[in-house]
């Protein structure tokens, strides 16, 4: 999708801090981390939000949560803990209309805190 961030990020028109790749994700450094490990982990697909998941795109976000393990490896956060949230729509925070995951650790999160 031309107007797309995450797009242009996965064909390389955007430059990323790239933490890892394969043929169906890209997971990079987010460029306003919220902790001090604060990964975005995106199909290379596009998909607009888990409202548009169906059976021709899941097997893409099936990648997507296999990589989160991946990435958190990488990172160094797979023993210590890590949160992994997505956002749907305007109200609930999606800023980017491209599904996508946040992985964010390196520090204790708060009980109760979504």
């Amino acid at each position: 999708m031309s107007d797309c961030i995450f797009c242009k990020i996965i064909e390389g028109e955007i430059p990323s801090t790239t933490i890892y790749e394969n043929e169906s994700v890209k997971v990079f450094k987010d460029i306003k981390p919220v902790a001090p490990v604060h990964l975005i982990i995106v199909p290379k697909m596009h998909i607009d939000d888990t409202e548009d998941i169906n059976d021709d795109n899941k097997a893409a976000v099936a990648e997507c949560l296999n990589a989160v393990k991946v990435a958190a490896k990488l990172a160094g956060v797979e023993k210590s803990g890590y949160r992994v949230i997505s956002n749907c729509g305007k109200d609930g925070g999606q800023t980017v209309n491209h599904l996508h995951f946040h992985l964010i650790g390196g520090v204790k999160m708060r009980e109760g805190l979504i």
